[in-house]
């Protein structure tokens, strides 16, 4: 083996991604991404990052970063800032049959996404927000900030809503610097995290006709349209999570993730593929970066050019703020908000006596065996839409699901540091809102979609999916959604 030390080209940048970390320009430009000019001065929370032979991400001080580096660790931030509200949109391509598609045909899976890509740009430009636009390993991320003190950060924490565990969590102590969350940055989290959910709902509207795969909120699975079950995701799923455990790629950082989760052959298990780095797109096209995130030498040259600082974008962000609260989404959320689920202490008489044989097989198996159907966004949507069907408020939709969630079901490490009423309220809410605002008129609420979606293997259970399709559609129409009041759903009490 081969110990020498990294070689550097005689201009000073590095000669492959074996080297990149050695060069000056990307170290700098890596610095500049945790919003600083030095590890001492970064506003970053922590790092975290992951090696080629298994995951390391562990909340550690930004000034590990050189040893992250010397080790060619791959480099993730916090999400969490000290001086800003981090704002992150990833659009990607997901492939349910065959993850290692988009290693082996990047040009093909970068094209899939464009309808996304440019309706999210052009939506944005419409605000007036010029994100950071950083190429990722099978995807897009958009990153800009919102400075604490400005009037767009109140405004959004004005918006924050969220069950009481996620307050308590925020407060807890937390690695590497056994802080708390702010209490005014988690709640402006959460309102992020309405506003994101507004954003993507344009975004699906306006690319959706134009593209050729479907185009979801967060990873649910679809059905095959051409030879896999692949779709682009607007993943705002880190909004369904605590702030003090998420992390975004760094960019000019080694993606390890391939081969980790060894997509890194051709699909015979012969020729390796390259390994790559994420690359921001501010002077390159897409096709551009594509043929040089493999060069080390390349990617110096780049990082010699462009900048990685978050860019702040408030004013845009109030603009942003100002159309959500006139939309039909936002009187959603404050319709799914005026409920207040069950506790804990009342679930034996509420939500563990819903009847379970009013729903599919499928449906029903989700709630029996939440370990881990019930993990699937794909499940939590489907079970959203029946229980809408059948006259369930979404708030209680969601607070059967963290019934279940916060039982001991062997998750094992599932809930480390994350909360089961965040995730279930996350989830139902960007589902049944969908539904509810007519984004989402059921089409693939069928029993053959289900089975194409892989979610149902049941060769006949005697329900029909469609059934419950026509019902809620038939609420939707005439304004009766959750009509009856909740403590009817269950058989211990009289119906009128």
């Amino acid at each position: 083996m081969d110990h020498s030390p990294p070689k550097i080209r005689p201009d000073g940048t590095a000669a492959s991604l074996a080297t990149l970390y050695a060069d000056p320009a990307v170290r700098r430009r890596i610095v500049e991404f945790l919003g600083g000019d030095s590890h001492g001065t970064a506003t970053a929370h922590f790092i975290a990052g992951d090696d080629t032979r298994a995951s390391l991400r562990h909340p550690e001080p930004v000034s590990s970063l050189w040893d992250f580096l010397d080790a060619q660790r791959e480099v993730s931030r916090s999400l969490w800032d000290r001086g800003s509200l981090v704002v992150h949109l990833d659009v990607e391509y997901v492939n349910f049959d065959d993850p290692a598609e988009a290693c082996r045909n990047p040009e093909r899976i970068f094209e899939l996404q464009r309808p996304a890509v440019e309706a999210t740009l052009h939506l944005l430009g419409g605000y007036g927000i010029e994100p950071l636009h950083v190429l990722s390993g099978r995807g897009h991320h958009f990153v800009w900030s919102v400075p604490k003190g400005s009037p767009a950060f109140a405004r959004l924490a004005a918006l924050g809503h969220g069950p009481a565990s996620i307050w308590r969590i925020n407060a807890a102590p937390h690695r590497p610097h056994a802080e708390g969350v702010p209490p005014e940055m988690g709640a402006a989290f959460a309102g992020l995290g309405l506003l994101m959910e507004f954003l993507a709902h344009r975004i699906q509207k306006t690319a959706a006709p134009m593209s050729a795969i479907p185009i979801e909120l967060t990873a649910v699975e679809v059905g095959p349209r051409f030879r896999d079950r692949e779709m682009v995701s607007l993943d705002i799923s880190e909004y369904g999570d605590p702030l003090h455990t998420r992390t975004l790629r760094v960019p000019f950082s080694l993606y390890h993730k391939p081969a980790q989760l060894g997509w890194l052959s051709d699909g015979d298990g012969q020729a390796p593929l390259a390994p790559l780095c994420f690359l921001p797109l501010g002077r390159i096209s897409v096709s551009e970066a594509l043929k040089i995130r493999h060069d080390g030498a390349r990617v110096a040259a780049l990082a010699a050019q462009v900048s990685t600082a978050i860019p702040a974008q408030a004013d845009g962000t109030a603009r942003l703020v100002d159309d959500y609260l006139a939309s039909p989404l936002a009187q959603f959320h404050a319709w799914f908000y005026s409920q207040e689920q069950h506790g804990a202490e009342a679930w034996p008489e509420t939500y563990d006596r819903t009847a379970l044989d009013v729903l599919p097989m499928c449906a029903r198996a989700m709630l029996e065996t939440p370990n881990d159907l019930l993990l699937h966004p794909s499940s939590m949507r489907l079970l959203t839409r029946i229980l809408l069907a059948l006259g369930w408020h979404p708030r209680h939709i969601a607070g059967l699901i963290c019934s279940r969630f916060a039982r001991d079901y062997d998750w094992r490490d599932q809930w480390t540091e994350c909360d089961p009423a965040t995730r279930a309220d996350f989830y139902t809410r960007v589902f049944a809102g969908l539904f509810a605002v007519g984004n989402d008129d059921l089409t693939d609420l069928n029993c053959q979609s289900a089975k194409e979606q892989q979610i149902c293997g049941v060769a006949e259970c005697g329900f029909n999916l469609q059934t419950f399709q026509h019902s809620a559609l038939a609420r939707r129409t005439y304004d009766q959604l959750a009509h009856r009041p909740f403590h009817r759903l269950f058989p211990s009490q009289p119906h009128s």
